[in-house]
């Protein structure tokens, strides 16, 4: 393996640099790091008794505390709506640059793009639709490799769909390869890594060492097989990539937009859907806090180094960042480049199956809460990392999945329990009857900043086709989902939040990548 220093080589093939949980270890190491699995768990369900508690034999300091929350959430939600509208004028930016004549000015013509696209059994369409993506981009495409990557145990019709896109575009690109993850390999769990993985190390194995291709000239963008490239993505990728110091300590985030069926969704759908926009938004305005997400790009040679993504857990997009970061002993980082790529947003046969299917994908993402334990086992290994630098992410990590977890039920559900549970000797306080105008108040100035997110959404989406009937009803319908928000960050943010964290609590693992289904319907009666 090749390694950039002694201490990445030593930490790299350490027993514990690839694990995925407390059962991959023995001893103290397992006792350690399952404690440290129970923590984001302990944390959140801490808050949420401590509130009940308070409010039956302590409604005075409870309330106190409910105000103290309510004021904080406000003016961290007037900091999320800053950083959210400043990403939205830098997107709007980038978007309008020509990122082709300002890499004029550089020395471009040694790199190489590797697109890999995991897909299981999408249809023809969806696989099409991202391959043309590519292609149709302003940028040389004999400077392009695409990695089709499918599952063996998709079966005979998903193999029949990759070969039919090789022959199609084996002459619009340098290469196009179809590569087969076999089914059933030791130590792997089915999933998006043990694919993607798989497939990096064929394109290498049958295109990079063949042609021998140095591992430093090749930036790899990892998708969605729905993820949809804007014309000028490769450009600015490239663009970011030579004008970052030290590019191969450094991993590239665009912005994801669920843009591509966005019309055929059900507002709840839709506005699930921009609520992760949003929040990946905020995140690349505050770049130290940024970790890789879901469509990502980072260069071969750093991939290589650490052996790819990890094939034994979930929450691989987000795990290769702390894979590399320790692997660098913390001098590690992703840069935002504050450009789009679209993908799908929710969406089933039914309405009751696309809710379902976006708590799915949404607790899968929560799962991303995983990586606290090995954030902070890591941390206590690696004595190379600053422990400021140790501090500010081990609560950066935590704070957020606290939040996402407890801070919708405080302000929507247990605000009201000092009322309900503190007896009569509270309700006859002034406190207890200025408790609901204080908090409801405080909400309402938060709740101002759905204006803007409303405001950026219809900004972001597509236009209706010019045949759609309803146009007007469908645009304010467009405007008045952002009412929804209340129901969806408890429904599909708190609670697969708190089910993430209560499975790993008590050690019930996630051992299997749950595929979000990729269902396009035009004719999809969205509200």
């Amino acid at each position: 393996m090749a390694t950039t220093n002694a201490a990445a080589a030593t930490y790299a093939q350490s027993p514990y640099f690839h694990v995925a949980n407390a059962r991959d270890l023995t001893g103290r190491d397992r006792v350690l790091y399952r404690l440290l699995e129970m923590v984001p768990g302990l944390v959140s369900w801490g808050t949420i008794v401590t509130v009940v508690v308070l409010s039956i034999y302590k409604p005075v300091v409870a309330a106190y505390f409910i105000i103290a929350f309510d004021l904080y959430w406000l003016l961290k939600t007037i900091y999320f709506s800053m950083h959210q509208r400043h990403n939205f004028r830098r997107l709007r930016h980038n978007m309008q640059l020509d990122w082709a004549e300002m890499l004029q000015q550089l020395k471009f013509e040694n790199l190489r793009h590797m697109v890999i696209l995991p897909y299981y059994q999408e249809s023809e369409a969806i696989v099409k639709q991202a391959i043309e993506s590519v292609v149709g981009s302003q940028y040389d495409m004999q400077r392009v490799i695409v990695v089709l990557a499918a599952e063996e145990r998709a079966g005979q019709e998903a193999l029949d769909i990759g070969e039919k896109m090789v022959q199609r575009y084996k002459h619009s690109v340098e290469h196009i390869i179809l590569t087969v993850h076999p089914e059933g390999q030791p130590g792997e769990i089915r999933g998006k890594g043990p694919n993607i993985t798989y497939a990096a190390e064929e394109a290498k194995r049958r295109i990079v060492d063949v042609e021998a291709i140095p591992y430093e000239d090749i930036i790899v963008s990892a998708f969605d097989i729905d993820t949809v490239v804007e014309p000028q993505y490769f450009s600015c990728l490239t663009w970011h990539f030579l004008t970052t110091e030290e590019p191969h300590k450094a991993s590239f985030q665009p912005v994801p937009l669920y843009n591509n069926n966005i019309w055929d969704a059900p507002a709840i759908s839709r506005v699930a859907a921009f609520s992760s926009t949003f929040w990946q938004m905020i995140q690349q305005e505050r770049a130290e806090k940024l970790t890789t997400f879901s469509s990502h790009a980072i260069s071969f040679k750093a991939l290589d180094d650490v052996g790819f993504w990890q094939k034994n857990m979930i929450s691989d997009d987000s795990r290769i960042f702390w894979n590399l970061y320790f692997a660098h002993d913390g001098d590690y980082r992703v840069v935002p480049i504050s450009y789009p790529v679209s993908m799908d947003a929710n969406l089933s046969t039914s309405f009751f199956g696309t809710m379902k299917n976006i708590y799915r994908q949404h607790l899968r993402w929560m799962w991303g809460q995983e990586n606290i334990p090995y954030m902070m086992f890591g941390f206590i290994k690696n004595k190379y990392i600053p422990l400021k630098q140790k501090i500010f992410h081990t609560f950066v990590q935590i704070e957020g999945f606290w939040s996402l977890a407890t801070a919708p039920l405080i302000i929507l559900l247990l605000g009201w329990l000092p009322l309900l549970l503190g007896g009569d000797a509270f309700r006859d306080t002034v406190l207890s009857y200025n408790l609901p105008y204080v908090t409801r108040n405080l909400m309402i100035v938060a709740m101002l900043g759905l204006i803007l997110s409303a405001y950026i959404a219809f900004s972001l989406m597509p236009r209706l086709p010019e045949q759609v009937r309803h146009k007007k009803k469908r645009y304010v319908g467009a405007v008045l989902q952002w009412l929804l928000v209340p129901f969806t960050i408890v429904v599909f943010g708190a609670l697969p939040g708190l089910h993430a964290q209560t499975r790993s609590l008590f050690g019930w693992y996630m051992g299997e990548f749950w595929v979000t289904p990729k269902h396009r319907a035009a004719d999809a009666h969205a509200v």
